[in-house]
C-alpha cells in the first residue's frame, strides 16, 4: 500500500544536545573533519547508513541513544567546542575583512546548479560542483556571497546499468523536509514566496529554501508548492530535464525569481543588498531583466537602468562551443514578456534586441541567453587562460572591428575546494608537519611557503600514504561493483571474482566525468590489443577505475558507456578494469585520493577548465591529460604528463583519435609505468615520488578554490562595486545619452592623415617616432573619443601581432574643416618587421573597456604603409 501523505518527524534533542541541530543545518561539516567525527560518534553504524548526512543521521538515532548522549560528559565536551568553533568561524574576521579596500558589501552569486554535499543533491557535473566550491571558499574567506539557485525535486538523476551495460535513469523523489534546508519565513511565520506572471493570467509561485553553506546563505526557489497548477508545479522537477519552454520558464524563475529572492531574503534578515550580481553560465541571464525593471520604477527609462545593471553585473561562460549555450525562439521569449506576462513595464523588443544574435552567422530568429549575458554585464570572463582565448574568438562578432585578443572578456582560472576534496589521510599528514591551523589556513587561503612543506616529507611517508589511498579505493570499488552486478540482476554465487578485482601495488589510472562525445571515453579502447597488454603486463601492469553520466537525451553519450562497459565485463580484464555507475560527489571523494594517474584526453580546445584533475592533484595523484583547460596553462614536466593533440584543421577526426590513442599508450608504456614500477636504493619510486611532492607543492597553491575567489574580489566584484556606485540615476542618465550620443556621430569619425619623423624603412632599436594624425570627429570633441596608436611585430601580411597601445593627445585647436590633430611618441621597442597603426574609440571614465561600445575608427586603404623594418 502506498501512503496517501507524507511526515517528516523530526526527533526532540535533549537540552544538552540542542548545538547537534546547529551543527547538522550548517553546510560547513561537509568540509569540516572535526564536525564530522563528532557525529560519527553519535552512532558510527546509523551514520554510514545515513551515507554521512547529519541531519538524516539525527532523524533515525534512537532515542534512548540521544539519553545516553546527553549525560556523557566527554561528549557534551566536544559537542561544546565544536559549536563554539562554528559560532568563532561565522563570526570572526578572515581574509575578505581583513582588505583595506573598500569592497562590495555583499555579491549575488546565480547558477543553475550547486554541488555542496552528496547530501544535497542539486548537481550534474562540473558546473555544479564549480558552483558549489565557490560558495565554499568564499565562507572560507569571509566573502559576503548569497547563493541563489533552484530546488529540483528530483535532482538530475541516478544511474544504474542493464545486464547489457546501457545507462539507466532513476528520479528519486527529494523531500525538502528531510535535507539540510531551512524555508524562509515572513516576520509573521507565513513561507516567503515568488511570483512570476505567465501569459494568460496564469502565474508561477516558488518557495524559497535556505541552505546555510558556512557564513553563505543559499536561496533555492522550488515551484512544487499547492499555490500553482500542476503545470508550474513541475518547473523544478529536473535539472536540466523537459522541452524548450520548461527550461526558459526555470531561468526566468532564476533570474527573475532569484533577484525577487535575494531582496526577500535581505529584507528579512538583515543582510546587505548586494553591489555585485554574478552570473555563473547564461541560465541565470535574465535576473539583468529584473533589475531594470527595478529602477525603472524608481523613474529611469530603458537605456539609463542597462546602464546601471550592467555596471555591477559579473558573468562567466564555461561553455567553449556554440551548441554548449541555451538558445530560444524568439517568439517564445516575446509571448513571456510584456503586458500580458512577466516585466510588463519593459518593451519587448528591447528586451529580444538584448539577445540577438547580430553577427555573421548569427541565427536571427534565436534568442541567446549568453550573448544576453554578455550584453547585460560590463564584466565577462572565462575559466581558464586557454578558455578564455576561446571565449574571445567566439564572441567576437559581438566587438566588430577589433581583434579577438581585444574582445573584453578576460580569464579566471577555476579552482577547488581543498578542505572537500583533499582526504583525510593526506590533511593529517599535512597537519603532522606543519601543525593543523597551518594546514587548514593552507587549503583554504592558499600559501605557497605552507605548500612547501611538502618537500621535508619523507619518501616513505609519501610512498606509504599513496599505497593506503589506493587499498582504500580497492575496497570501495569492490563495494560498489558488487553493488552494481546485483542492480543488473546477478546472484551472489556469481560474484565471488569481484573479490580479486583491482590490487592495491599496482598503478591505478582514474576517468570520471560527464560523458558528452567531445570528452572521448573510450579512447582507451582505440587499439584493444595495446589496452591488453597493459593492463595484463606481468611485471607493470595497469589498473582502471572508471566512471560517467551521460545526459539522459544523449544516446551517443549511452552507446560510449555501453562500449566501455562491454569491454570491462570482459573475464580477461574485469580484475584490472571497472565502471562504476552513478558518479557523484560520493564517490568522486573516494576515487581522487586512490588513483595514481588523473586521466583527461577530450577533444582540444573543447575543456573550458576540467577541475576534476586538480582535485586529483590535492591528493598527490599525477595528471596525463591533453593540453586543454587548466592543464595546457599549468602543465610542467616535473608532475605529469601531456598527450600531444593532432588538432590541426585537416585532421580526419578517426585518424585524430588513432593518433592521440596511440600518443596515450606510448607514454603509458614507455615513460608512466617505468617511472612507477622502478625502484631505487631504498626499495621506493624515486622518481614517481619526486613528481608526487612537485605535484602537491607546486600545483597545490594553484589549484585552490581560495586562490580562484580571491582573484574574482580583487579583479572582477571591486571594480564592478566601484562601476556600480558611480551609476548613479544621474550618471547612468549621462552615461546612456552619451553613448546615444556618439553611436548617433560615430560615422563622422575618421583618421584622415598620418605622418611620423622618420621616414626610412628601416630603423635602430630604440629609438623614438614622433608621430603626428589628423583626424575628423564630426559632432564629436577630444573629451568623447581615444586616438590610440598601435604597434608591435608584424606577420607576412602585415597584420600586428602582440600589439600595444598608446594614446595620443590633442594639440591646439580644430582647423578650419573641424579637423583636429594629435601627437605622441612611439618607441621602437622590438627588433624585427615592425609596424603600426592608428585608431579611434569612444573614450569615457566609465567605460570598463574601449571596446565596449564596439565602435571603432582606422585609416582607409589608401593611408595604410608599409611597416617600418627594425634591426
Amino acid at each position: 500500500m502506498k501512503a496517501i501523505r507524507r511526515f517528516t518527524v523530526r526527533p526532540v534533542l535533549p537540552e544538552p544536545l540542542r548545538p547537534l541541530s546547529d551543527l547538522a543545518r550548517n553546510l560547513r561539516w561537509s568540509w569540516h573533519a572535526g564536525t564530522r567525527d563528532l557525529f560519527r560518534s553519535v552512532d558510527p553504524e546509523r551514520w554510514a547508513a545515513a551515507g554521512g548526512d547529519p541531519v538524516r543521521l539525527l532523524g533515525s538515532v534512537a532515542a534512548a541513544r540521544l539519553t545516553e548522549l546527553a549525560a556523557d560528559r566527554d561528549f557534551l565536551d566536544r559537542l561544546g567546542a565544536a559549536a563554539a568553533d562554528l559560532d568563532a568561524y561565522m563570526t570572526g574576521e578572515r581574509w575578505y575583512q581583513a582588505q583595506t579596500d573598500r569592497l562590495p558589501a555583499a555579491v549575488a552569486y546565480f547558477s543553475p546548479e550547486f554541488g555542496i554535499t552528496a547530501a544535497l543533491p542539486q548537481y550534474s557535473g562540473g558546473l555544479g560542483i564549480l558552483a558549489g566550491d565557490h560558495l565554499k571558499a568564499a565562507s572560507d574567506l569571509g566573502v559576503p556571497l548569497v547563493g541563489v539557485g533552484l530546488l529540483y525535486r528530483h535532482g538530475y538523476f541516478r544511474q544504474t546499468l542493464s545486464r547489457d551495460g546501457w545507462q539507466q535513469e532513476h528520479y528519486p523523489v527529494l523531500d525538502p523536509n528531510e535535507l539540510p534546508l531551512d524555508q524562509l519565513k515572513e516576520a509573521d511565520g507565513t513561507a516567503a514566496q515568488v511570483a512570476l506572471a505567465l501569459p494568460g493570467g496564469r502565474s508561477l509561485r516558488a518557495r524559497i529554501w535556505l541552505a546555510q553553506v558556512g557564513r553563505v546563505p543559499l536561496l533555492l526557489l522550488d515551484s512544487d508548492i499547492e499555490e500553482n497548477d500542476l503545470g508550474e508545479r513541475g518547473v523544478t522537477d529536473r535539472l536540466y530535464g523537459g522541452g524548450s519552454e520548461h527550461r526558459l520558464l526555470q531561468e526566468m524563475l532564476l533570474g527573475i525569481g532569484g533577484v525577487r529572492a535575494v531582496r526577500a531574503y535581505c529584507a528579512l534578515s538583515g543582510h546587505p543588498e548586494p553591489e555585485v550580481f554574478h552570473t555563473n553560465e547564461g541560465h541565470a541571464g535574465f535576473l539583468g531583466l529584473e533589475r531594470i525593471a527595478e529602477l525603472r520604477a524608481e523613474g529611469l527609462d530603458f537605456d539609463a537602468a542597462l546602464e546601471a545593471v550592467r555596471a555591477g553585473t559579473v558573468f562567466t561562460t564555461h561553455t567553449p562551443v556554440p551548441a554548449g549555450i541555451d538558445r530560444f525562439d524568439r517568439e517564445l521569449v516575446a509571448r513571456h514578456f510584456g503586458p500580458q506576462a512577466e516585466l510588463p513595464d519593459l518593451e519587448v523588443d528591447r528586451i529580444l534586441r538584448l539577445g540577438m544574435e547580430t553577427y555573421p552567422g548569427g541565427e536571427p530568429n534565436l534568442f541567446n541567453m549568453a550573448v544576453m549575458g554578455l550584453r547585460l554585464a560590463q564584466r565577462a570572463n572565462g575559466v581558464s587562460l586557454l578558455h578564455g582565448n576561446v571565449s574571445r574568438e567566439m564572441f567576437a562578432g559581438l566587438w566588430p572591428g577589433f581583434d579577438a585578443e581585444e574582445v573584453p572578456i578576460t580569464s579566471v582560472t577555476n579552482g577547488v575546494h581543498a578542505p572537500t576534496w583533499v582526504a583525510p589521510e593526506v590533511y593529517r599528514l599535512g597537519a603532522r608537519q606543519i601543525g593543523a591551523e597551518r594546514a587548514e589556513e593552507a587549503l583554504s587561503v592558499g600559501d605557497s611557503d605552507r605548500w612547501d612543506s611538502v618537500a621535508d616529507i619523507a619518501d616513505q611517508d609519501i610512498w606509504e600514504l599513496r599505497r593506503s589511498l589506493r587499498e582504500l579505493l580497492v575496497l570501495e570499488v569492490r563495494e560498489r561493483l558488487r553493488a552494481s552486478w546485483r542492480q543488473r540482476g546477478a546472484g551472489t554465487a556469481e560474484l565471488g571474482w569481484i573479490d580479486g578485482v583491482l590490487d592495491p601495488d599496482v598503478l591505478t589510472i582514474g576517468f570520471a566525468r560527464r560523458v558528452p562525445s567531445y570528452k572521448r571515453l573510450t579512447l582507451m579502447l582505440r587499439d584493444r590489443d595495446r589496452l591488453m597488454n597493459l593492463l595484463l603486463h606481468p611485471e607493470r601492469p595497469v589498473q582502471f577505475v572508471i566512471a560517467g553520466k551521460a545526459h539522459p537525451a544523449d544516446d551517443g553519450g549511452k552507446r560510449l558507456i555501453q562500449e566501455l562497459v562491454r569491454f570491462a565485463d570482459d573475464p580477461r580484464v574485469r580484475h584490472r578494469i571497472v565502471f562504476l555507475p552513478d558518479y557523484g560527489m560520493a564517490m568522486a571523494q573516494k576515487l581522487y585520493p586512490g588513483c595514481d594517474i588523473w586521466l583527461n584526453n577530450p577533444l582540444r580546445p573543447l575543456e573550458a577548465c576540467g577541475t576534476s584533475g586538480m582535485k586529483a592533484a590535492l591528493n598527490g595523484c599525477l595528471n596525463l591529460s591533453v593540453l586543454d583547460g587548466w592543464w595546457d596553462e599549468w602543465f610542467q614536466p616535473d608532475f605529469g604528463w601531456a598527450i600531444p593533440t593532432a588538432d590541426g584543421a585537416g585532421t580526419d577526426p578517426e585518424r585524430r583519435d588513432d593518433i592521440e590513442a596511440a600518443a596515450l599508450y606510448d607514454l603509458l608504456e614507455q615513460r608512466i609505468t617505468p617511472s612507477f614500477y622502478e625502484r631505487g636504493r631504498g626499495g621506493l619510486p624515486d622518481r614517481w615520488i619526486e613528481m608526487v611532492r612537485r605535484t602537491l607543492s607546486l600545483l597545490g597553491p594553484k589549484v585552490l578554490a581560495g586562490r580562484m575567489v580571491r582573484e574574482y574580489v580583487e579583479r572582477l566584484y571591486a571594480p564592478a562595486a566601484r562601476a556600480h556606485r558611480a551609476l548613479d540615476p544621474d550618471s547612468a542618465r549621462a552615461l546612456a545619452a552619451w553613448k546615444a550620443r556618439v553611436r548617433s556621430a560615430w560615422h563622422g569619425v575618421t583618421v584622415d592623415h598620418v605622418e611620423t619623423s622618420v621616414t626610412a624603412a628601416t630603423a635602430e632599436l630604440g629609438t623614438t617616432l614622433g608621430l603626428r594624425v589628423r583626424v575628423g570627429l564630426g559632432d564629436l570633441g577630444p573629451d568623447d573619443v581615444e586616438v590610440q596608436a598601435v604597434s608591435g611585430r608584424v606577420d607576412e601580411e602585415d597584420r600586428l601581432t602582440d600589439a600595444a597601445a598608446v594614446p595620443l593627445k590633442p594639440v591646439g585647436s580644430p582647423d578650419a574643416e573641424g579637423r583636429w590633430m594629435y601627437e605622441g611618441p612611439l618607441s621602437l621597442d622590438r627588433t624585427g618587421p615592425f609596424g603600426y597603426t592608428v585608431r579611434i574609440l569612444p573614450g569615457h571614465r566609465l567605460l570598463a573597456s574601449g571596446a565596449e561600445l564596439g565602435l571603432l575608427a582606422v585609416p582607409s586603404e589608401d593611408l595604410a604603409g608599409a611597416g617600418l623594418l627594425m634591426r
